[in-house]
């Protein structure tokens, strides 16, 4: 039975440069000279692939050298579960997460790991206040608990970050690189990044995003404008932009992946046509009447509106007149017998839309084809406010109106442009009514944000959403609140630093204030918290039919369960007394789980089972993939039964893969015992037994 001690691969998170090492061996095992790469010989081997010379473009600034290579150091810490601060910790599949995201992103490399469709991001707009996040990777945990107020600190001070500074950008960049690296490893083949940013540092994060992901992989720079300032001396800058980067644009291409959404106000003319086809059943003409009669009572504002074209009924609902020729120009030519002359209607210049006449004609039968009075002028197609895919969906419609009806209607859709407007003080004012005051002064609109994140995931309703700055959880009260539009099943993923607050400073006094109300501490992921909680009651209250996930699983970042070897020369005999023991003593057996479950590589939602056997509890995860038994005694007699209990259990589980069993080390009665234990296991197939 091996013990897994700190130095494993397996209590540790992912180790990048490793994977990198063991990658190039694989590869190019020529390059290896006494086991390291020799960079002389892969020149040679590369060949005209390697640039030499001295000036190159790209951006560089002042620790850029060390900013990658701490993205590549693995992390030791570990998540502790925290269920009484969580909401449905046993059945939610969301997760909220306190601590540094640099540690917590490398905690999570080995379990989400290319599994992330969408991630979302609002980091510090370098806006000459103060960094939370340090420069000062020695020890991250340590550093972490220092500057979250953990433990006693060391003196050292946040620097205060201003356009004076010589290290303005740099100080930026340093703490938005290697976030932004180890973020690229858990996106999907196809996923997408989203990251909102201001004037201070646009300019740079698009430079150090076309390095991480690759300029070939940029999709937009969005443009967000939030209102004027009318107190400016100058320009009101009033917008901020949100930089959207794919992990390979390829991919999406390939995949034939469209964004689209719905024109605003084309369910709203949906549903009223589906009103008067029940009132005038089979009458179109009396469909129009009408429905022109509600386009002209809106509002200019009101959305619809907009579509007000969309004013003739067919059996398959309001459409509008669209050209019927070849875009560009150099369209096909054939005969198109106009249904009352029988002569060929006249061509358009540019051609038929169609490339063939027999889809042509298939077009005609839908009913998706009109025609003008005589063949003298070209006939056009009809666009619906909901389309017609195919002949199926055109049968379905004539069946009447309740064919037509529900929830799973495709309207009209749009690709969006770039730039979108949206008031700031409609989500503080949201966010002020939900938690009864002021507590968060520039949080993101969670509406917007549920538009994006439905956009650009491209109706994934299954995605894993992420953001690791989540202020005050304006990304995952999106999430909740898309899911419950749509009936979708959508998981977030949220980090945030347990930053202290001080009602002095005046940006964080209304923050602070409002963690007093509540009479928990004065942390700001305790509003994030707080609003995820009242966020999921809200959606709970407004829509009592909704079975949907509102809950989230809260942990927090901690150095690891597992006792490192740090002799005390001046007490040697106690320092081995200790040993004995590799859990910390402080620590519970949940604690263990779950940095099991991370540094094995498993979903921390994963199921999870609890079975008395010989007495002693043992857990199962991921339908056997891992199976704990932490039991602090295990007595000789106790090893058979323990074992064939393990090994009966796990062939009913019948798990799919390799099983990894763990035991406490010090829980065994002897060395006997434990490999007695192992040689049972392994007889029934459990090869991979191991002990902490």
């Amino acid at each position: 039975m091996k013990p897994l001690t700190p130095d494993d691969p397996e209590t540790k998170s992912a180790d990048t440069a490793a994977e990198f090492f063991a990658s190039l061996k694989k590869l190019i095992p020529e390059a290896l000279a006494e086991g390291r790469i020799d960079l002389e010989i892969l020149r040679q081997l590369l060949g005209s692939f390697v640039d030499e010379g001295d000036e190159r473009y790209g951006l560089n600034w002042h620790g850029k050298r060390r900013a990658r290579q701490i993205a590549l150091t693995p992390s030791m810490g570990t998540l502790r579960p925290c269920p009484g601060e969580s909401v449905d910790w046993d059945t939610t599949q969301n997760l909220m997460i306190e601590g540094d995201n640099l540690e917590v992103l490398k905690l999570l490399q080995k379990s989400y790991d290319g599994k992330v469709k969408l991630i979302y991001i609002d980091p510090p707009y370098n806006t000459g206040g103060d960094f939370v996040y340090p420069d000062d990777f020695q020890d991250n945990i340590r550093n972490y608990l220092i500057r979250t107020g953990q433990t006693a600190s060391d003196g050292r001070k946040n620097s205060s970050n201003t356009e004076t500074s010589g290290r303005y950008h740099t100080d930026w960049l340093n703490m938005i690189y290697p976030r932004l690296k180890l973020a690229r490893n858990l996106l999907t083949n196809n996923g997408v990044i989203l990251i909102s940013i201001d004037d201070h540092e646009v300019d740079n994060l698009r430079r150090v995003c076309n390095e991480v992901f690759g300029e070939e992989n940029f999709v937009a720079c969005l443009i967000w404008e939030k209102g004027r300032k009318n107190d400016a001396k100058l320009v009101s800058v009033g917008h901020e932009y949100v930089l959207v980067f794919a992990k390979a644009l390829g991919v999406l291409r390939d995949l034939n992946t469209l964004w689209r959404e719905e024109k605003p106000g084309a369910r709203e003319i949906w549903d009223k046509y589906l009103e008067l086809r029940r009132q005038y059943v089979g009458d179109d003409k009396a469909i129009e009447v009408d429905l022109q009669t509600w386009y002209s009572s809106l509002p200019k504002t009101h959305p619809s509106k907009k579509w007000s074209r969309y004013k003739q009924v067919d059996k398959n609902g309001p459409w509008r007149d669209h050209d019927i020729s070849w875009p560009g120009g150099g369209g096909p030519r054939y005969d198109v017998l106009h249904p009352k002359t029988k002569k060929p209607c006249k061509v358009p210049e540019d051609g038929w839309r169609f490339s063939k006449a027999e889809e042509m004609q298939r077009q005609i039968r839908l009913g998706l084809v009109e025609f003008r009075e005589d063949d003298t002028e070209p006939p056009f197609r009809k666009a619906h406010i909901r389309p017609v895919p195919d002949e199926l969906v055109a049968e379905e419609f004539a069946g009447g109106p309740e064919e037509a009806d529900g929830e799973s209607e495709e309207l009209a859709v749009q690709v969006r442009g770039s730039y979108f407007y949206k008031q700031s003080q409609v989500a503080v004012k949201y966010l002020r009514n939900l938690l009864g005051g002021n507590a968060f002064e520039n949080p993101k609109d969670h509406f917007e944000l549920a538009r994006l994140f439905s956009y650009t995931t491209a109706a994934d309703k299954n995605a894993v959403i992420m953001d690791f700055f989540a202020g005050s959880g304006s990304a995952a009260h999106a999430v909740l609140h898309l899911n419950q539009t749509d009936s979708g099943k959508r998981r977030f993923i949220l980090v945030q630093l347990p930053e202290p607050l001080d009602p002095d400073v005046k940006e964080q006094k209304a923050t602070a204030d409002f963690c007093d109300r509540i009479g928990r501490p004065r942390i700001l992921s305790e509003l994030t918290k707080e609003r995820l909680r009242r966020a999921g009651k809200r959606i709970r209250d407004e829509a009592p039919m909704f079975a949907g996930d509102i809950g989230f699983r809260v942990f927090k970042l901690d150095s690891t369960n597992i006792r490192p070897w740090d002799p005390d020369r001046d007490n040697l005999a106690k320092t081995l007394d200790e040993a004995v023991e590799h859990v910390k003593a402080e620590r519970t057996e949940d604690d263990v789980l779950y940095e099991l479950l991370l540094k094995l590589g498993l979903d921390l939602t994963v199921p999870m089972e609890k079975k008395t056997i010989a007495g002693k509890d043992v857990h199962s995860i991921g339908a056997g993939t891992l199976i704990v038994c932490l039991a602090k005694e295990i007595a000789a007699k106790d090893v058979e039964p323990l074992a064939l209990g393990i090994a009966e259990w796990h062939k009913a589980l019948n798990s799919a893969g390799e099983s990894t069993v763990v035991f406490r080390d010090s829980g065994f009665a002897d060395d006997v015992a434990k490999t007695n234990l192992t040689a049972i296991l392994q007889q029934h197939g459990l090869e991979n037994v191991r002990s902490l």
